[in-house]
């Protein structure tokens, strides 16, 4: 295999990750990268006027989602995920499900937490093909409060950081750091004045950390101030407008209009046509009448859409978005041996909708796909 070398800065689209306390200005802040579509998993954009995909109900919905926008570069030009750590509460819900698991913490020994990393370690390296595709990639989370004791000094303090999980938080929060090109910490500036032998905070304005402190995670690899205005414009230039490989629409030369000359126009002859023959009128063809009683009986028309009606909404959603009706659903599940052909979706057991359906859907869609496929 030849031995490749690349030398110099590679620009390229990037990942950042943007935390802090709730209500500061997040989502606001992503919706001003260039051309942003949202995977609000919160349901925080809805007074926001931006793009947007349905809110996934499922791990596996998000995933999906992730996947068709690495697989169409040009549907946008950043992708935000709104917030990751609610992101993976549909994680952990996904691997209890897969499991049949009440809880997390019903794996014993931490297995459960080790699970949900891989499973984010996963959900990082789709968002890397989304990279890949010349597509920025944004990441909202909240922010949470924890106290720290440094192994060589005494004492303990106390330090923001990434709200994903209780036990977690050491291994996910550490994926999204080292994944991330970008990690901004902001927060409210405040300090403490003593009036009158008594202490009042001050302050509030919002401001974004871009490098590591004792008291937050921080971090960028373009050289920015330690503390900014929570402002886009001061990080702009960083971010990348465009998409690699993104063809530009350019007007072919060979079909490039000419501007018509007038001389040559106006001593160009003008061709006349003769008139063509009359013809005999014939009486236009009508149908036959419909009476009032046929129309009362027949109904008013209506479009044949799949029933979902009384099926888990993570299911009903995957079925709506892959355009998979009932039947399919029943001829697979009977095929496998689950449930009789013609048992109700409705009658089915949640941990198997869950764990099975839902789980391993593109198993099951795979197969859908293969039956559909069969000639007879």
């Amino acid at each position: 295999m030849a031995l490749t070398i690349s030398r110099g800065v590679v620009f390229k689209a990037q990942k950042v990750c943007v935390y802090g306390p709730e209500g500061i200005g997040k989502s606001t802040f992503a919706s001003q990268f260039p051309e942003p579509v949202f995977i609000d998993t919160e349901g925080s954009t809805n007074l926001m006027n931006v793009a947007r995909f349905p809110r996934p109900s499922s791990w596996t919905m998000l995933l999906s989602m992730i996947k068709q926008v690495a697989t169409t570069p040009g549907c946008c030009k950043t992708l935000v995920i709104d917030t990751v750590d609610w992101a993976e509460q549909l994680c952990i819900s996904h691997i209890c499900a897969t499991y049949d698991k009440k809880g997390i913490e019903d794996f014993g020994y931490g297995k459960g937490y080790v699970f949900v990393k891989e499973e984010i370690g996963r959900f990082l390296n789709l968002l890397s093909d989304v990279i890949e595709a010349g597509i920025n990639v944004v990441l909202t989370a909240h922010t949470t409060i924890r106290k720290f004791e440094l192994p060589d000094e005494c004492g303990s303090f106390d330090r923001y950081e990434l709200k994903l999980g209780n036990k977690t938080g050491g291994q996910t929060s550490a994926l999204v750091k080292e994944w991330a090109d970008m990690v901004l910490f902001v927060n409210y500036k405040q300090y403490v004045v003593e009036v009158d032998k008594k202490k009042k905070a001050q302050g509030g304005s919002r401001v974004m950390h871009t490098q590591h402190h004792p008291c937050w995670d921080a971090k960028n690899r373009h050289d920015l101030k330690p503390e900014l205005p929570f402002e886009y414009v001061q990080i702009a230039y960083c971010i990348p407008n465009h998409i690699d490989g993104e063809p530009k629409a350019e007007l072919n030369p060979e079909t490039k209009p000419e501007p018509a000359s007038t001389a040559s126009t106006a001593a160009a002859p003008v061709e006349t046509k003769p008139p063509k023959e009359a013809k005999p009128d014939t009486p236009p063809q009508t149908a036959p009448p419909v009476s009032a009683a046929a129309v009362a009986a027949a109904g008013p028309l209506k479009q044949k859409k799949p029933d979902l009606e009384g099926l888990p909404k993570s299911l009903a959603d995957l079925m709506a978005a892959n355009d998979v009706t009932v039947g399919e659903i029943q001829n697979v599940v009977s095929m496998k041996g689950y449930y009789p052909k013609d048992t109700p979706l409705q009658n089915y057991d949640t941990s198997f909708i869950d764990g099975v359906l839902v789980g391993a859907w593109e198993q099951v869609i795979a197969m859908i796909q293969q039956e559909r496929e069969m000639p007879f």
